[in-house]
């Protein structure tokens, strides 16, 4: 059976976060997880920026981004990315978990909400999803017709 890390080794992730202890704390959770291929923005308008430059918009196979940020905040920004790449998992940190916000969330097309405080258990337990959506997507080997 894989380990935890080999589950994540793929995984290429745009950590948007404009505090940057959180960023740094979230960084080395994802790192203590296996994942060493983190791109990071300190606000939703590079974030945008990044997705869309001609030299890194396929970069990235995994959004982390956190709700409240100065210019463009997370949930505009996951509107944006839903536009351009509909199927890239978006994982939404927040505070917010009145049900008005996961409402929202849910509506713009969250794949994953992950509450502050959290630990890096709670963020192995969200990839964890992230990966079943991502495996569900990677070609399959044909079968053999048994007829």
């Amino acid at each position: 059976m894989p380990s935890v890390m080999d589950r994540f080794t793929d995984f290429r992730v745009l950590l948007v976060e404009d505090d940057p202890q959180s960023m740094n704390l979230i960084r080395s959770m994802l790192n203590d997880l296996g994942i060493y291929q983190v791109h990071t923005a300190s606000n939703g308008l590079k974030a945008k920026n990044f997705l869309e430059d001609e030299e890194t918009k396929d970069v990235v196979n995994v959004m982390i981004c956190d709700w409240n940020m100065p210019l463009v905040s997370g949930i505009d920004l996951l509107r944006h990315v839903r536009e351009s790449k509909p199927d890239m998992p978006f994982l939404i940190i927040t505070g917010q978990a009145d049900e008005e916000s996961v409402k929202e969330a849910r509506t713009a097309g969250v794949t994953g909400y992950i509450r502050k405080p959290f630990t890096v258990d709670d963020l192995r337990k969200k990839l964890g999803i992230v990966q079943s959506i991502l495996s569900l997507r990677s070609p399959v080997e044909p079968r053999a017709n048994a007829g």
